[in-house]
């Protein structure tokens, strides 16, 4: 079964991240995108986390995960290579309005992480439902080169004029004229349609 594509405002959801290397440290990458709602429970923490932590002011515990911790939480990563914590974790939500995620476990996961590019308010992912993250992770850098580094400046243009412009059949035409002409001048002019 396929995982369903949702995007999800996170600036008010709690989130603990179990663990502090490699895998954490990309997790926690992308989640400070989107929230600084970050509490992290590791006994040894990298780096490149460490730097994360303190530049986000996110939250850390220095030990190991006890059973009970994910309460309070709504979601939950789990990034360690103990397969045993990952499945007793999941168990341990089970009952709960709780979201899990076991890196590279798809059997203990309520959602995974797809690959995206973030240029500001637009977003783009990419998934294969776990069955080739690398997959996933090669279409996307595929897509960084073909988005035009200015969407942004576009997408602020148009946020600006949907408070501007009256509601109806004017403005959606209108709207899909600037988005064509748009994908015109920034995807053809560059050989990228």
């Amino acid at each position: 079964m396929s995982f369903f594509p949702m995007y999800m405002d996170m600036s008010n959801l709690k989130v603990l991240l179990i663990g502090g290397g490699a895998i954490a440290t990309e997790k926690l990458e992308k989640l400070v995108d989107f929230t600084k709602e970050i509490t992290v429970i590791t006994k040894e923490v990298s780096p490149e986390a460490q730097s994360l932590i303190k530049d986000h002011c996110l939250t850390l515990s220095q030990r190991l995960y006890r059973e009970g911790d994910i309460q309070g939480f709504d979601i939950v990563i789990v990034a360690t290579d103990t397969v045993d914590l990952h499945k007793a974790i999941y168990e341990e939500s089970r009952g709960t309005r709780v979201l899990v995620n076991s890196v590279d476990d798809t059997a203990y996961c309520d959602f995974i992480f797809p690959s995206y590019i973030k240029r500001g308010d637009l977003t783009v992912s990419f998934s294969t439902s776990g069955a080739s993250p690398a997959f996933a992770k090669q279409i996307r850098r595929y897509f960084e080169e073909v988005i035009p580094n200015n969407v942004d400046e576009f997408l602020q243009k148009m946020k600006r004029l949907r408070t501007e412009l009256p509601k109806g059949k004017e403005r959606m035409q209108k709207f899909e004229e600037m988005v064509r002409e748009y994908m015109e001048k920034n995807f053809r002019s560059q050989g990228k349609t």
